[in-house]
């Protein structure tokens, strides 16, 4: 397995250079490095595809785990890819997240630090979040029941993701002035984040299927990716970023004190 896994995450860290590198290219001609979100999705999708691909070629793995989790990275990245586009198409302002990190717009800071922050650590972050997808396509299923639970698990993550998404989207869509100040029915009242909850749910669980259930060596070798994965979506580009804007909203403060971060629990009382 040793060569083969080598191959595999060589492979990864490849497709997630490419995948970056022409990112990069489209920032500079759109003057905007939000368009890094789309190819998020997408990015994942390319390295399972071409890990799965290299694996049947070279005739190593579990060749059904290796559709299976070929399958549920396809199916989650290419949903985040399209949603992210939809919503984001014709927009010509920077996203405040990334003008924050950068510490300026991308005309203002240049596109070499644009690479630096943005482009090269996503290309970094999408190598070690896909390690348990690289060595799982090429390694034997030590424990199916893994495999089960973790494809269990996905199914919560992504009905979280894409109902929280399709929420946040009705909300959006009404007139401003006759909706709620803030969103806090459906799953948004059990958690201020469902949609970044349902993606850290499916990454455990392809943790489970590809890592895991590999054995308790390469479960433990790819747990960082998981750990990462909940790590970016809670602290580097995610929810607290997103908080530190939307606390200044009114109707904002309440709910949040009310309602749980990020996992889902029962509201609580004013």
């Amino acid at each position: 397995m040793g060569a083969d896994l080598v191959w595999s995450i060589s492979a990864a860290a490849v497709t997630a250079a490419l995948v970056m590198g022409a990112t990069a290219l489209v920032a500079r001609r759109q003057g905007r490095v939000a368009v890094v979100d789309v190819s998020w999705g997408s990015g994942f999708v390319l390295v399972a595809v071409v890990c799965a691909l290299l694996a049947l070629l070279r005739d190593t793995g579990d060749p059904l785990r290796t559709v299976f989790l070929t399958a549920i990275v396809a199916v989650w990245g290419s949903r985040l890819a399209w949603h992210i586009h939809r919503r984001t198409a014709g927009h010509t302002d920077e996203d405040p997240r990334y003008e924050k990190v950068l510490g300026g717009s991308l005309s203002q800071v240049g596109m070499g630090r644009a690479v630096r922050k943005v482009f090269a650590v996503q290309g970094v972050a999408l190598t070690i979040i896909a390690l348990p997808v690289a060595v799982g396509v090429v390694g034997e299923t030590r424990w199916w029941p893994l495999v089960v639970l973790g494809g269990v698990l996905w199914i919560v993550g992504l009905v979280f993701e894409s109902v929280g998404d399709a929420q946040l989207a009705a909300y959006r869509a009404r007139p401003r002035e006759s909706r709620p100040q803030v969103l806090d029915t459906g799953l948004w009242r059990f958690t201020r984040h469902p949609n970044y909850f349902g993606d850290a749910c499916v990454w455990w669980g392809v943790w489970l299927a590809g890592g895991l259930a590999t054995g308790w060596v390469a479960g433990l070798a790819t747990l960082v990716a998981p750990i990462a994965m909940t790590f970016f979506l809670v602290y580097a580009t995610g929810a607290r970023l997103i908080e530190k804007t939307m606390m200044q909203r009114p109707g904002y403060p309440e709910y949040a004190a009310r309602t749980s971060f990020f996992v889902p629990l029962p509201p609580r009382r004013a």
